[in-house]
């Protein structure tokens, strides 16, 4: 990787913008249906982060680190394996097997259960508003969980009675311990407006060094553990002020450094959920679940509330589709031709009014909250049909399955360049159209990876679109929750070294970018939208191609034809 991914760690801290109300969930809509029988459950002063002189690259060690962690979860899962099959060999021979449900079996269609707003309040109170007063026990709750030296802070805090003393805890910078307890002070007293004051005093003070009590010998992860700690205290204070908008970033940047920590996420989540961006939410929250699990969560009450968050966070986002209607159906076999147009007849027998267009998603499986374990490898997985009102809608995503990298908006000029009115309709159709049914297909799939359609490399070129057009603010927000999603990718999936390449080159680009730093190299995801945009222009060479010959053809069988009967009648 070269010099631009060798990047000081930073952060940037919002202004005040008018108020926002909390929206309230609405579930008067259509219902989704389980093809299942089971019914369970502008961009800101800049502050960079230093330690030191150093510079640090934390994106390689968080590959290794993600790599390490799942490979202990794995070893885990090896040994309840093990000990399930010599626990089942050495029962009766005659127990009962359970069975696996065929796309052959009778399909039975139902509503997604209705879950009241208040559950879901309930747990944002439990699990999102948590008063976290002490950033050590991030450290101190990493090494219970994977048993790890404190570099990946991904359980939950713990109540400060029953924290040991660790001697190997990074000390806090005392005058930053004073900012962070004001802070506090003021936010249990319900002062939350000073208290966002304070914590930004705070992250002021760790940008110039004040993180760690020995800033010279200071890890890079130390460092980001204690700004991600102050990040989402923004979040909490500006979601108590009802102002969702200043806390959005804030969320963005708590999971970029420390993608670990399943709390990010769900803070995340409920961000997007006071947007009302439901689909984000319900990925931000099935993320959260997976790193819960991941990183060593126990506590199976705690699973249960954020699967019931995203549960209920899948079933706003269907209610308030207006375009598509879904169908998930349970998965078993292999899928063929045959098996996939009979889904497609129970859908257009189900949802009359979305045929359209039809599509079924064959590029990953999906995962429900209502089954989902993570303990059990691979969980219990769904194909995901989406039917349309409206084809223009829809159609796009039949590029999914037939292009390397599919380019979802049309360019009458492909390598010319694009006028304004051109790129405010391109902004337009990628941010009202594309992106929503992106965000949805990923609300249920786990895979993070940054292929073609998987949402991120999308997110990255509809920043470009914002840029070109000076939207700076909504630019900032967007490449922050891609960067985000970059983070937290070493976690969710296994990365080649051409893969760990690309994820280092999508940062850097994304980092340089927010830092308005400018260089004669194009932007990463840019070069790969011209690909894009090359292999359908060959596309389409061919298709015009194939189209002409065809018409000769038949322009010569038709004057063969004439010939011969001409010749007949002579």
């Amino acid at each position: 990787m070269d010099s631009r991914s060798s990047k000081n760690l930073s952060s940037t801290v919002n202004r005040v913008y008018p108020d926002q109300l909390v929206p309230k969930i609405n579930t008067i809509k259509k219902m989704s249906t389980l093809a299942n029988t089971l019914s369970i459950l502008e961009i800101p002063q800049e502050i960079k982060k230093s330690c030191g002189d150093k510079k640090v690259e934390i994106t390689v060690e968080r590959i290794k680190m993600a790599k390490s962690i799942k490979e202990k979860q794995s070893n885990d899962f090896e040994k309840v394996a093990l000990k399930r099959k010599t626990e089942s060999e050495e029962k009766p021979a005659g127990k009962k097997e359970a069975k696996m449900i065929e796309l052959d079996s009778p399909l039975l269609t139902m509503p997604l259960p209705h879950i009241p707003l208040k559950n879901i309040m309930d747990v944002e109170v439990k699990l999102v508003y948590i008063d976290e007063e002490d950033v050590s026990y991030e450290f101190v709750e990493s090494f219970r969980s994977t048993g790890i030296r404190p570099t990946c802070r991904a359980a939950e805090i713990v109540d400060p009675l029953r924290v040991p003393n660790f001697s190997f805890l990074p000390q806090i910078d005392k005058w930053l311990q004073v900012a962070l307890k004001d802070a506090s002070s003021c936010y249990r007293q319900k002062k939350y407006a000073v208290a966002a004051g304070q914590f930004r005093t705070a992250l002021e003070l760790c940008s110039k060094g004040a993180a760690l009590g020995k800033p010279f010998e200071a890890s890079a992860e130390d460092i980001a553990s204690v700004a991600s700690f102050i990040e989402t205290k923004l979040v909490m204070c500006y979601l108590r002020m009802r102002k969702p908008d200043l806390a959005l970033n804030h969320a963005h940047r708590s999971i970029v450094l420390n993608p670990a920590y399943f709390r990010n996420h769900l803070r995340q989540a409920t961000v997007f959920r006071c947007l009302e961006r439901y689909s984000e939410a319900a990925r931000s929250a099935m993320i959260a679940d997976y790193m819960f699990w991941l990183c060593g969560g126990s506590e199976q009450y705690i699973s249960k509330l954020i699967k019931l968050y995203w549960q209920a966070m899948i079933e706003e986002a269907i209610t308030r589709a207006e375009s598509f209607s879904v169908m998930y159906t349970l998965f078993a076999t292999k899928i063929r031709t045959d098996k996939i147009e009979k889904v497609k007849e129970v859908f257009t027998k189900t949802h009359p009014a979305y045929v359209e267009f039809i599509y079924t998603d064959l590029q990953g499986l999906h995962t429900l909250p209502q089954t989902a374990d993570w303990s059990s490898f691979p969980p219990q997985q769904y194909l995901l049909t989406l039917g349309f009102k409206n084809k223009e809608d829809g159609k796009f995503l039949g590029k999914v399955s037939s292009r390397k990298i599919p380019i979802f908006i049309e360019h009458k000029t492909p390598f010319g360049l694009q006028t304004r009115e051109e790129t405010v309709r391109h902004m337009e159709t990628m941010g009202k159209r594309i992106l929503p049914v992106l965000d949805f297909i990923r609300s249920t799939q786990m895979n993070g990876s940054f292929r073609a359609s998987s949402g991120v490399m999308e997110k990255l070129q509809y920043a470009t679109l914002l840029s070109q057009l000076q939207r700076v603010k909504e630019q900032s927000q967007v490449i922050n929750q891609a960067m985000a999603e970059l983070a937290t990718i070493p976690y969710l999936q296994d990365l080649s070294q051409q893969e760990a390449e690309l994820l280092q080159s999508l940062m850097a680009d994304a980092m340089d970018t927010l830092e308005g730093r400018r260089n004669d190299k194009e932007r990463v995801w840019n070069i790969i939208q011209k690909v894009g945009q090359t292999e359908d222009f060959l596309y389409q060479l061919e298709d015009s191609f194939l189209k002409t010959k065809k018409l000769r053809t038949a322009r010569r069988q038709k004057n063969k034809m004439k010939r011969l009967q001409t010749t007949q009648q002579s």
